[in-house]
Parts: structure tokens; C-alpha cells; sequence
């Protein structure tokens, strides 16, 4: 028996973040919206957790 395996369920969120991140939409959204230095979270950021 296998110790020290633990199984996580991410369902499909974290397969899209992941390719998100793979292709750098954060970025590419920030630079076409801009990043204001008032902003808490950046554009980029909030598509990425929806």
C-alpha cells in the first residue's frame, strides 16, 4: 500500500489557470488595459481567478 499520496480534486480551474499562465494572458491583458498603481488587483489577475 502507498504511503504520503494525497489526491487533491481541482476540477477545471486549475487546468485553465494553468494555460493561462502558459500563455501569459495576465500579461498580455495588463499591457493592452494598463496597470493603474492604484489597483489592488490587476486586470490580468481578476480574468484569471474568474
Amino acid at each position: 500500500m502507498l504511503t504520503g499520496i494525497e489526491i487533491k480534486n481541482i476540477n477545471h480551474l486549475g487546468i485553465v489557470a494553468g494555460i493561462i499562465d502558459e500563455l501569459e494572458i495576465v500579461d498580455i491583458i495588463n499591457e493592452e488595459l494598463g496597470i493603474d498603481e492604484q489597483e489592488i488587483v490587476n486586470s490580468g489577475e481578476i480574468v484569471r481567478q474568474l
